[in-house]
């Protein structure tokens, strides 16, 4: 039973029971972590086919991460936290999501009932976009072969994305991962599209950087970021203002060595920030966190660190991540 198409409106987030207002889109499917370039060419595919068929186009991404779900006490470095990966979503022009509890019951579904009972009777897909290596279903026995030949069968187009590749370079989540690991921010950004960014509420600290003339924005990030530890240029979003600063993340050799925290000193900014929710775009690598012999010897390095972010921050101009509302 077809139902009709509502109007468009604004980008719509849909959590697993009634599609309502995405029923019969052309769904990009994936996980989406950190919504890359190559995340990008399947979500092209995906507004490309709905544009062609007069539909909706939308991504069809699944909460946890399915790694999560098989591997609990393995950490994961999500790239993009839920929000933060629909609100990428949300920039690149599809009209919404479709978010799936990645769960025991799904975990159990076949690939053949994740096409006929969900993507074909549950949410009456007009269409599918993938990735050349996207797997569902139980075991992952449904591969991109299997989706295509069941779309013709049932109705519906897939289009099988080729892997993206970056100066000879895999652009996948993976390969971002491993950039940032190792500080090589500028990287990760090529390989994004954009540079990485971090989001969240501005929490009290020890207020160390206040006394020594730096005060800081600090940000708890998810204890299994996978960033390097060290200093960076940083550029921060607070509404519709955007501050350039200097950040240190890690765990503060030089006084409690406790957990990682994120902070941020912004240049030419005097306010309070406590309780206000923030994005950081981590812009340039400045050097490893490191202890120093006295606190004079910090607080030179400090200075030289800002203009050096100051530097780095000039270079890369106004860049900053795209985010769309949700």
């Amino acid at each position: 039973m077809n139902k009709p198409m509502p109007p468009a409106t604004s980008f719509s987030v849909v959590r697993d029971g009634d599609p309502d207002a995405l029923y019969g889109a052309v769904v990009a499917i994936g996980n989406f972590d950190g919504v890359h370039r190559g995340h990008r060419t399947v979500i092209d595919a995906a507004l490309a086919r709905a544009a062609g068929l007069g539909r909706k186009a939308a991504a069809l991404t699944f909460s946890p991460h399915p790694r999560r779900f098989f591997q609990p006490a393995v950490p994961l470095f999500n790239l993009s936290n839920e929000r933060d990966r629909l609100r990428l979503l949300a920039a690149t022009g599809l009209d919404g999501a479709i978010v799936m509890r990645f769960d025991a019951e799904l975990a159990a579904t076949s690939a053949q009932d994740f096409i006929e009972r969900i993507l074909v009777g549950r949410f009456g897909i007009g269409g599918a976009a993938i990735g050349f290596d996207f797997h569902f279903g139980h075991k992952r026995a449904g591969s991109p072969e299997y989706l295509a030949a069941a779309g013709k069968r049932l109705g519906f187009a897939v289009d099988i994305v080729p892997p993206l590749e970056d100066e000879g370079r895999p652009v996948s989540s993976g390969a971002v991962r491993a950039a940032l690991a190792e500080g090589k921010v500028v990287e990760a950004a090529e390989l994004l599209g954009a540079p990485w960014f971090v989001s969240g509420e501005v929490i009290h600290g020890a207020k160390r950087g206040r006394e020594l003339g730096f005060p800081t924005a600090n940000i708890r990030l998810d204890p299994d970021c996978g960033l390097k530890h060290g200093i960076y240029a940083v550029r921060m979003a607070v509404g519709a203002k955007r501050y350039d600063g200097v950040a240190s993340f890690g765990i503060r050799p030089m006084f409690d060595a406790g957990a990682p925290l994120l902070e941020a000193f912004l240049f030419d900014f005097d306010g309070d920030l406590y309780g206000r929710n923030v994005d950081v775009a981590i812009i340039g690598w400045i050097r490893p966190e490191q202890k120093f012999a006295s606190i004079d010897d910090l607080k030179r390095n400090m200075i030289a660190d800002a203009a050096q972010a100051r530097d780095a921050l000039k270079r890369a101009g106004g860049a900053f991540p795209q985010l769309g509302e949700i």
